[in-house]
């Protein structure tokens, strides 16, 4: 099969078409024939050596929608020809920037059927990413007043709208210029985070996510109500912060994504319904995945970004 690989960290120019041998599944594993995969911030940062897979040659992707190839031994979920999507156990089991991956069966669900590979293959990592901050973590109930910190990016876009299919009152951060697109999701008010400061402008808030972290996730603190959640993806830098959060009676917790099969199942309801869609900036052949590292470096893409594969002899 062909696959994009790095042997080395590096610029974008380190990913190179190679090929490999058709992946075999194992127990309780799928090999599925990838039509769509994602391309997200943690790709390009293991790219360039700062992310938790270190070996080498390293096949990147996370994000699968693809046609079920064949199945395992105990798999009962899926046959052989079925669609669907799902994301690659994080951070081990990457490896989707390819024709075929095997991963655990229960990685996956099914494809809505109302969307096609390329919106598919955007959604599991970030999605999920979402979901189980707003949802397992924090418990998003209607009514609360959630803040989502850069509210156009990948997670941030389905972030809101995850929050407002929950009845949550949303509130996004992002450059004016975006202020329009993620009111289309369903923001109930966005604030210029370079002309606003949203510590100054929010309180009584009763979640917030953060991709962000360093000082947006410490300013993020004073403007949780008592009991309030700030949900943080990356690591934090404060060594007050624990103290500072009890004093304050609120919570934190950093998410690290997992492979879920009944998150996995809860987006695709959300899809189906009309309630989740991702935003696609730019789609690329899997050949060209380096100029979709490029554009994403750029951090001035809105949504998500794509690969597509070609079912071969096509």
């Amino acid at each position: 099969m062909h696959a994009i690989s790095q042997d080395i960290h590096g610029a974008p120019d380190v990913l190179k078409e190679v090929r490999l041998p058709k992946p075999v599944p194992g127990l309780s594993q799928i090999s599925v024939a990838v039509r769509a995969a994602g391309v997200n911030p943690t790709d390009w940062k293991h790219r360039a050596g700062g992310g938790f897979v270190d070996r080498l040659p390293l096949v990147l992707g996370w994000d699968v929608s693809g046609i079920v190839e064949a199945v395992g031994y105990g798999v009962t979920l899926f046959k052989p020809g079925d669609e669907v999507f799902g994301m690659l156990p994080y951070p081990y089991g990457v490896g989707s920037h390819a024709e075929y991956v095997t991963a655990p069966a229960r990685a996956f669900a099914h494809k809505p059927a109302g969307v096609d590979h390329i919106q598919a293959g955007a959604l599991p990592l970030a999605a999920l990413t979402a979901y189980q901050a707003l949802v397992d973590t924090a418990g998003v109930r209607p009514g609360q007043r959630v803040l989502v910190h850069a509210a156009a990016g990948g997670v941030g876009h389905l972030a809101v709208q995850i929050a407002k299919a929950r009845g949550a009152y949303v509130i996004g951060t992002a450059s004016a210029p975006k202020h329009d697109f993620v009111r289309s999701l369903g923001a109930d008010e966005v604030i210029d985070y370079r002309s606003v400061d949203f510590a100054e402008a929010l309180q009584d808030i009763d979640v917030v996510l953060d991709p962000l972290s360093g000082d947006t996730r410490a300013r993020s603190l004073g403007i949780l109500r008592p009991g309030g959640v700030l949900v943080s993806l990356l690591p934090g830098t404060d060594p007050d912060e624990a103290a500072r959060a009890d004093e304050l009676g609120v919570r934190v917790e950093t998410l690290l994504v997992e492979a879920d099969h009944a998150g996995m199942k809860a987006i695709a309801d959300l899809v189906e319904a009309g309630s989740l869609r991702a935003h696609i900036e730019a789609v690329f052949p899997l050949a060209e995945a380096a100029a979709a590292h490029t554009l994403g470096e750029t951090d001035r893409t809105t949504g998500k970004l794509v690969l597509t594969v070609e079912p071969q002899g096509s």
